[in-house]
Parts: structure tokens; sequence; C-alpha cells
């Protein structure tokens, strides 16, 4: 018996073929997802989206972002870059500053893929 079985038998909120979500993506959504996930597969990139996301004002730019990294500018600037390039962050220039937000639908697209409801007891 291989681990992974072994891990599905021992728990049984674990059911082999309990699916994450009532329907399976199609191709075109999985094509519109995968950046996103791309984006948000780096540590640093996740971890600003959370950061941006909590702030209070909804919004943060590369001068409230620092402290929380021991990295330059450029490169905290080049990480938002990617994760505004796959449309998880809005921006906005203001003056010599740009102040990015989080933007709700792609954030919601990703949670949409773990949709746990199907999992949910009837």
């Amino acid at each position: 018996m291989s681990t992974d079985e072994e891990t599905t038998m021992s728990d049984p909120g674990l059911a082999c073929c309990t699916p994450l979500s009532g329907t399976a993506m199609s191709a075109e959504q999985a094509e519109q997802v995968a950046p996103l996930l791309k984006a948000l597969a780096d540590p640093v990139r996740l971890r600003l989206v959370s950061l941006i996301g909590s702030s209070a004002s909804g919004e943060a730019c590369v001068c409230d972002l620092n402290d929380a990294f021991e990295l330059t500018q450029a490169t905290i600037s080049h990480h938002l870059k990617v994760l505004h390039s796959a449309g998880l962050l809005d921006r906005e220039k203001r003056g010599v500053w740009v102040y990015y937000s989080v933007r709700p639908a792609a954030l919601a697209a990703i949670a949409g893929l773990f949709d746990t409801t199907a999992l949910a007891p009837a």
C-alpha cells in the first residue's frame, strides 16, 4: 500500500474520490487562471498580495512595502510589475509613487478553483 493510500484511509476527511468542486474547469478557464497562479507561486509575490490586500486603505506603494522585506526597492517593484502584468493588481500613479491594490475579481477566480461547497456534508 502506498503512503498516499495509507493517508487517505487513515483520515476519513480525505476520501479518495471527493471532488474539490462541482464541475471540472474548461481549457479556457485554465488558460485564464494559470498566469495568476504562476505569478503567485513566488513567496515574495504571495506576501506582497497579502500585505496589500490586508492594508487598512486596501492599497500600498513600494515605500509602504520595503520594510517587510530584505530586498531592494527595485526588486520589490519588479515583483509588483509581475503581479500587475498577471492581472492580480491594479495600479495608479500619484506623483512619483505608484499605488497598488488587489483586483478582487482575480482573487475570486483563484478562490473559485477550490469551491469547497461540493465537500460540505448534506
